[in-house]
């Protein structure tokens, strides 16, 4: 009998124990938003950072592209310069929307409710992630294709790929997307606030919402399926290329231009693989995690998670790492697309070229004296002969003479 008053006291101590850390917990975490920010990843400096630094580069991609595109008069180049073009406007909107909201969060102390009390302003948020999120990959998977097409089929491309054809594309992949991403205003899933109250996105967690695994799973595969196509395209024209220029393998001055030109687009194709490939995985293959556990980041900000403190923080740094590795490549795509390749391929190039140049004119410097030995050997060899050539014909002379 006293054994089983003793084990239910220990049993009242250890639920009560664990509603008073539960309780500390939400505490630490809404009434004291500053303490959640103790973690090094929850920073103003990094919305802020992104988005000076995706201002500038997009902008600067801009100014380029429009100063091309005047100048272009070929219409493949047009069509190229109308992807890049609409897809640094996409991220240069994508960053001006978005980031200023937040800033504004970290300002008001993480609490979102003073920055947006009726809670409107966190469904436009998550329309704007959801487009400005969708859009470059899908304009990424446009331009994979147009450059896939140009190489393996250039005369179909040059027939039918009209500059109003790339227009009506580009246009055609905003409204769906920007459809699709007003599917929660509609009432099909549901936006809400992520960990740590900076930012919505789609709740993955929430099944009892009309559509919202629907609608959290179409975008994961919308993604998934957008860097695969980029991807496949891409590796088709990178072995295009270079197939090409293994069969106009020659010294001619086009062949080393194409050569050279073949390398640029390597080097560049490989860039944006990689950078797709590293800002988007995390994002997609998480988000697949949790709507297969339903799950979401916005549980992060509750206490009726059943996570020590430690594992809890982890799992919420990494969600939040995920949303800031994908709206990293809003920085990074002027980067790879239009400013790395006029900038660092260049002089890549001119470095690779300049390196090939000296080891050629050491080449050259080391074959010279040998060269330059034959040739006194000839000559001397020449007048040899030729002081034989006189005796014999003097020895004759002298023959007849006689």
């Amino acid at each position: 009998m006293t054994s089983k008053c003793q084990s239910s006291s220990s049993l009242q101590n250890l639920t009560a124990g664990t509603m008073m850390w539960e309780s500390n917990l939400s505490r630490s975490l809404q009434d004291s938003p500053g303490k959640s920010a103790s973690c090094g990843s929850v920073s103003v400096f990094f919305p802020i950072t992104m988005m000076v630094t995706g201002m500038v580069g997009n902008s600067l991609a801009m100014l380029l592209v429009y100063n091309a595109y005047r100048k272009k008069e070929n219409k493949r180049k047009k069509s190229f310069l109308l992807c890049i073009g609409s897809l640094a406007l996409t991220d240069l909107f994508g960053q001006l929307l978005t980031s200023p909201i937040v800033i504004s969060v970290y300002r008001a102390d993480l609490k979102w409710k003073r920055v947006d009390p009726s809670g409107t302003l966190c469904a436009f948020f998550g329309v704007c992630m959801t487009t400005f999120g969708l859009c470059p990959l899908f304009l990424a998977s446009a331009m994979a294709i147009e450059r896939a097409l140009a190489i393996t089929a250039p005369h179909w491309y040059s027939h039918y790929m009209k500059t109003n054809v790339t227009k009506q594309v580009l246009v055609i992949i905003w409204c769906l997307v920007l459809l699709f991403a007003l599917l929660p205003i509609a009432g099909v899933g549901k936006y809400t606030l992520q960990w740590p109250g900076t930012w919505c996105f789609i709740s993955t967690g929430d099944k009892n919402v009309t559509g919202n695994t629907f609608f959290a799973t179409t975008f994961a595969a919308l993604g998934i399926f957008s860097l695969l196509v980029t991807l496949s395209c891409n590796v088709v024209t990178i072995r295009a290329l270079v197939t090409r220029c293994k069969t106009k393998a020659s010294s001619t001055q086009s062949s080393k231009q194409w050569e050279r030109l073949t390398t640029e687009t390597v080097i560049q194709l490989m860039g944006i693989m990689c950078v797709l490939l590293t800002c988007w995985s995390p994002l997609l293959v998480l988000m697949l995690k949790m709507i297969s556990t339903h799950t979401s980041s916005h549980q992060c900000n509750s206490a009726a998670v059943s996570l020590s403190p430690q594992d809890l923080q982890m799992d919420c740094n990494f969600f939040l790492t995920a949303i800031r590795l994908a709206s990293l490549n809003q920085i990074l795509d002027p980067w790879v697309y239009l400013l790395l390749r006029e900038i660092l391929l260049r002089k890549f190039c001119q470095v690779a070229s300049a390196v090939s140049k000296c080891s050629l004119d050491t080449q050259k410097e080391t074959q010279y004296p040998l060269a330059a030995l034959n040739k006194k050997a000839i000559q001397s060899g020449n007048v040899h002969k030729q002081s034989l050539n006189m005796e014999n014909s003097n020895l004759n002379g002298g023959n007849e003479e006689q």
